[in-house]
């Protein structure tokens, strides 16, 4: 009986120190965020986790305050919670105004348009589960 309980607590020792190794955090300050502009006048990107260019990743996305995203879609799916502005989310032909808190997740290259309305920028926080690209859907 007692080697089967010794081995009990070093099985158990043995799991914890590997969920232990396995452990991390991942801390980002709003201070430490760094803004890069991407690629399109009033929008920019602050990846705080992953690569949107070669796989998965976790980025603040910003449009400038006016700032009108036409029809388009990603070929990834994405988690989105808005942080900040008055962002409406176009999604077939129906306008959704999606406030600071709020949650949306664009699923199966679904097209739909964005606009930030208001003086305040829009900012959103995206959880894309692949490389991130931008396609233009023809109207």
């Amino acid at each position: 009986m007692r080697t089967s309980i010794a081995a009990a607590m070093l099985a158990a020792s043995l799991v914890a120190q590997h969920a232990s190794a396995q452990s991390q955090a991942v801390i980002v300050r709003a201070d430490e965020v760094k803004w890069a502009n991407a690629g399109i006048a009033g929008v920019s990107t602050a990846v705080v986790e992953g690569d949107l260019i070669r796989g998965a990743s976790k980025f603040y996305l910003r449009y400038a305050a006016g700032f009108v995203a036409p029809v388009h879609y990603h070929s990834t799916d994405h988690r989105v919670t808005t942080v900040s502005g008055s962002l409406v989310l176009i999604v077939d032909g129906k306008e959704h105004r999606v406030a600071p808190g709020s949650y949306f997740a664009l699923l199966g290259r679904q097209p739909h348009a964005a606009r930030c309305e208001g003086s305040q920028d829009c900012v959103m926080f995206i959880d894309a589960r692949a490389p991130w690209d931008v396609v233009a859907v023809q109207q």
